[in-house]
């Protein structure tokens, strides 16, 4: 048994369990969230985007030995693509 806040009389564990959640009920926040869920999906594809992108360049200029722009071309797919296809 524990003593009410007054120090008076003994109170129950049951009876603290109901105030505490009587407490908890009271203090219930809404949450706003500052990004939007669909704002966060755009922005997670934009990145995923642009590290696909980052990765090819540097991936065909620093190890490949090639011109960092020339991902953009579509001769330089096609000759990647026959590479891999052992054409």
């Amino acid at each position: 048994m524990a003593l009410n806040k007054n120090n008076q009389e003994a109170v129950t564990r049951e009876e603290v369990k109901k105030e505490k959640k009587q407490t908890r009920e009271k203090k219930k926040r809404i949450r706003v969230r500052l990004i939007p869920i669909w704002l966060r999906i755009i922005i997670v594809l934009l990145l995923l985007a642009a590290s696909v992108v980052l990765g090819a360049m540097f991936g065909y200029a620093v190890m490949g030995g090639g011109e960092a722009m020339d991902i953009f071309e579509k001769s330089t797919w096609t000759h990647i693509i026959d590479l891999v296809n052992g054409e």
